[in-house]
């Protein structure tokens, strides 16, 4: 059974007339009338009951004519699908992110995304920006929403948004009702950060800062996700400094401070192959951009 004769079988069928039919499928009548005999010999029923008046379906025309409809809508989308998916439109987009993405409009890119493509489907993976890098080059994963990082060659990089760090302070600590931070004040306090190994860059910078302040900073605990770190500011374990986007983090207990003579900032970035012909993967990071800004007002 191929497409061809289900095809010119749902066209005699719908019709009810040869001529209209072998119009409709720009063929012949007569080459019509013969696909159509073929296909019933070869199926050993008949189909179609002809007479000199008229064309009328069996009872087996009726069964196979509403098969044939589902087969034939099967194989179109089959095709739409395939060459989407050569395009970069259809199938799954696979996409590493870092945790605090999550406060910077990644679910509301993925839910707008999908509503726009439906045949594409978003896998999200959580990854530090160490993890994604990798993957990106092993083809695990099609595009990452990471930090700033010295990236190898064939790994490109998009901006996605840039913003200032802040203080996370316990909602009772000495310093939460001051509109500014003078970070050289938390000299005296526990710092809350993330081991050197999970991101070397802002380690490194977090505690150039505090020795531009004056002092080298106590780090009391090591955590490995930004979520985290707030979760155990409110739980007066410790202070922190953070990216500004986690000031939408629904843990309670904490206050989130601007900090006096501030350069540190967060660069987030959207990496992805330099050799990606498909438009996914662009076209994911414009969705991301769009989010990360509407987020950060």
């Amino acid at each position: 059974m191929e497409l061809r004769q289900l095809r010119f079988f749902v066209a005699a069928a719908e019709e009810l007339h040869f001529g209209r039919a072998a119009k409709r499928l720009h063929v012949s009548q007569p080459a019509l009338s013969f696909e159509i005999r073929k296909f019933e010999e070869q199926l050993g029923v008949q189909l179609l009951a002809r007479t000199n008046k008229n064309v009328a379906l069996t009872n087996s025309g009726q069964v196979l004519l509403s098969e044939a409809r589902n087969l034939l809508q099967q194989a179109a989308q089959a095709e739409r699908l395939t060459v989407r998916s050569a395009q970069g439109l259809a199938g799954r987009l696979r996409v590493g992110f870092v945790n605090s993405m999550l406060y910077r409009g990644l679910s509301e890119a993925v839910k707008r995304f999908e509503a726009d493509h439906p045949a594409l489907e978003i896998v999200l993976t959580e990854m530090n920006t160490n993890e994604q890098v990798p993957a990106i080059q092993r083809m695990q994963i099609d595009v990452g929403c990471a930090y700033w990082c010295d990236l190898p060659a064939g790994v490109v990089s998009v901006p996605i948004v840039t913003e200032p760090f802040v203080c996370c302070l316990p909602e009772h600590h000495r310093l939460a009702s001051n509109k500014i931070i003078d970070l050289r004040k938390l000299s005296q306090d526990d710092f809350i950060l993330f081991p050197r190994q999970v991101s070397p860059h802002y380690h490194d910078l977090i505690i150039a800062l505090c020795v531009e302040a004056g002092f080298s900073p106590r780090i009391r605990h090591e955590v490995r996700l930004w979520q985290t770190v707030v979760t155990m500011v409110g739980r007066a374990m410790g202070i922190a400094l953070v990216p500004q986007a986690l000031r939408t983090s629904p843990d309670r207990g904490v206050v989130f401070r601007p900090m006096k003579s501030n350069r540190l900032v967060s660069d987030v970035l959207a990496l992805k192959r330099g050799d990606q012909p498909e438009p996914g993967p662009a076209l994911f990071i414009d969705y991301v951009k769009e989010a990360a800004l509407r987020a950060a007002i």
